[in-house]
């Protein structure tokens, strides 16, 4: 069977699933996500009606800005000049590197002189400034507001990321989830399909590792992963782990126990997840434990790595004329699955049935991961009435197609697909670069992704910075330096977990768990 026909049955089967999505997540309460990529017959089909904003005059209004350096950055600094002329606002931004962008916001808004009026900031730490009522309440804004267009705004996204408790509090401004991308020229020279397990990720990483993938004389790498600590690794894991951990829908999650709260950690399916991801290493290039994602991206699209693992970037990335040595060569999957998964009743593996894994496919459990879920766009709620509607001001113009359909096109804004609009055609995206076959086979593989039943969302509870950033993140460097044995980091993750959940309170954290997921306390 070819790649094509393999992906069209696969998104076939979940087409078919969609039906079933909706009444479970209907039940649940869970927003779910019924678009479709674009029709690979069709390269143009009508969008939303491209709106400009109303012009409303801020003269003399100065909007101070917080959001991470070196790509959100990038992504503000395109309108920020427009939209300054456009209305008479002025605006002040401020980056700093992700790892330190949530506790530099923390501390600026507990001050007693704060300094920031927005931030863009990760959608799953909204709940932990709601609750210390720093974020206003957008609901009235939005609702108000034709140019957003805020139906264009895929459901994961608008209903999730940027709700709590019925109430917006954000603008998305990006949509987050990994994928596996590869090289399409290599996998088809050598007969190979596309990686639909982990088990065929490795032999495939394998087969093309100390190999010279671009031509150089010099030997490249199988896999290529941003395993450097204070960004992207834990989320790598959770990627790994997830078809694992779960298989019975969204609802279900992949952290805690429902009932409990109790880490679903220390079990054979977390086990096997260390081992793999610790295992793609063979293949990886030297000290990929502190590989950062810039580094990571710029061997990928220099050619020199098979596969990776990441978010929507690579795809556009791959396409930039003055970097990429690998235009027309990138293919992207949804991520690699399993053929077992955990049977939380007996802490057992089993195999996948129809019953166990009732959204798998051809036997396998896909369970793409919402890494981030994407960036938003918030304005702090203590700010002067005027330059808080400024700022909504300049996150809708942001956010409205005709900026943001631009924006998810070009590689360096960081900004990836969270728009319907983004899917329905694939003209902006030939005229960034994209052939047609990569547009559809990238659209595709989001598309798949995003309507599968089976999406995993990140953590979403207050203090998940500390869950995951401060343990594991912090276990899976030591675990990957050799410092800790596979059994002793589940430990560790899960006393680490175990002391932040007792602390803040087992009960008001199962709660948010739950709600977190559609599920009521």
């Amino acid at each position: 069977m070819s790649y094509w026909q393999s992906f069209r049955s696969q998104w076939q089967r979940v087409r078919y699933y969609l039906i079933f999505l909706t009444a479970i997540w209907l039940s649940l309460g869970v927003p779910g996500c019924s678009f479709s990529p674009p029709n690979s017959q069709t390269a143009s089909s009508p969008g939303p009606t491209q709106i400009n904003p109303a012009v409303q005059r801020f003269d003399g209004v100065t909007i101070n800005v917080i959001t991470q350096k070196g790509v959100l950055d990038v992504a503000l600094n395109r309108h920020i000049g427009k939209f300054e002329s456009l209305t008479g606002a002025k605006v002040n931004m401020v980056a700093f590197p992700f790892g330190d962008l949530y506790q530099k916001l923390q501390q600026d808004w507990s001050s007693r002189t704060p300094k920031y009026d927005m931030a863009v900031i990760l959608s799953k730490w909204l709940i932990d400034f709601i609750n210390t009522n720093d974020l206003e309440d957008l609901t009235n804004r939005v609702q108000s507001d034709s140019a957003l267009q805020w139906q264009d705004i895929a459901p994961i996204f608008r209903d999730v990321s940027a709700r709590y408790k019925q109430h917006i509090y954000a603008i998305p401004l990006d949509g987050d989830f990994q994928m596996v991308y590869y090289r399409s020229d290599l996998l088809k020279t050598a007969g190979l399909e596309p990686p639909t397990t982990w088990d065929d990720y490795l032999a495939i990483a394998k087969q093309f590792h100390g190999k010279d993938l671009n031509n150089d004389g010099e030997p490249d790498y199988g896999s290529c992963m941003a395993k450097g600590p204070r960004f992207a690794g834990y989320l790598l894991f959770a990627s790994i782990a997830s078809s694992w951990l779960q298989s019975q829908g969204t609802a279900q999650g992949i952290f805690f126990d429902l009932e409990t709260m109790k880490p679903l950690v220390r079990n054979p399916a977390f086990a096997k997840a260390l081992n793999i991801y610790k295992k793609t290493m063979e293949y990886g290039p030297p000290n990929e434990a502190n590989l950062s994602l810039f580094e990571e991206r710029r061997l990928f699209t220099s050619g020199r790595c098979a596969l990776t693992l990441e978010s929507g970037d690579i795809g556009t990335l791959a396409i930039n004329p003055a970097t990429s040595k690998v235009i027309d060569k990138v293919g992207a999957v949804v991520t690699p699955g399993s053929t077992q998964v955990l049977d939380r009743q007996t802490g057992k593996l089993v195999a996948c049935d129809k019953f166990s894994c009732p959204y798998s496919i051809a036997g396998v459990n896909h369970a793409p991961f919402t890494a981030f879920v994407g960036w938003s766009g918030v304005v702090y709620a203590k700010a002067v009435p005027t330059v808080k509607d400024a700022a909504y001001s300049f996150l809708s113009y942001m956010s409205q197609p005709a900026q943001a359909n631009v924006d998810v096109t070009i590689g360096e804004t960081g900004i990836n697909p969270y728009r319907i609009s983004q899917f329905q055609t694939i003209d902006s995206w030939l005229k960034a670069g994209m052939s047609p076959d990569a547009a559809n086979n990238y659209l595709g593989a989001i598309g798949v992704s995003l309507n599968s039943p089976n999406m995993v969302l990140d953590l979403r509870i207050p203090h998940n910075q500390q869950y995951q950033l401060d343990v594991l993140d912090v276990v899976l460097a030591d675990f990957l330096a050799s410092k800790l044995t596979t059994q002793e980091a589940m430990q560790q993750i899960e006393q680490g977990w175990e002391q932040i959940t007792n602390k803040v309170g087992r009960e008001s954290q199962r709660a948010a768990y739950r709600a977190s997921l559609g599920l009521t306390p």
